[in-house]
């Protein structure tokens, strides 16, 4: 990775109207230097891929509280995949249960945080996986 300042598009997909949690994650991730980019509610999975083209982004944050993670990420992934952008890190935060994981994973999600998750614990994954 160059000097380039690390982007992250952080999304909440879906119908779910609740977004206190998410905009905490996107001061913690701007207080750790990172550019942060929010989209606001109610977005799709090809709104959520455009705008990750269009900001040329480094990272897609999910934020989903409704219980249609997997779903809503695996069609995300695949528009991902679809538009050339697969190998861009995608994280899913908010109400996740464990046995939800594996099949995140599967799907091709990097990383999952659900809630209470660390700030410190995203921050750091995100300068592992991006050597940074």
């Amino acid at each position: 990775m160059t000097d380039k300042r690390v982007r992250i598009l952080v999304a909440k997909p879906g119908l779910d109207g609740h977004d206190r949690g998410v905009k905490t994650v996107c001061l913690a991730l701007r207080d750790a230097g990172f550019e942060v980019i929010y989209t606001g509610l109610h977005k799709t999975p090809d709104q959520i891929v455009r705008a990750a083209l269009q900001e040329d982004v480094d990272v897609i944050g999910l934020s989903i509280l409704s219980g249609a993670h997997v779903p809503i990420s695996t069609e995300v992934k695949q528009k991902m995949r679809d538009a050339g952008i697969g190998d861009t890190l995608l994280l899913v935060g908010g109400v996740i249960p464990g046995r939800d994981v594996p099949k995140l994973e599967a799907a091709g999600v990097d990383g999952v945080f659900p809630v209470a998750s660390p700030y410190d614990a995203i921050v750091a994954f995100i300068k592992e996986k991006l050597h940074v």
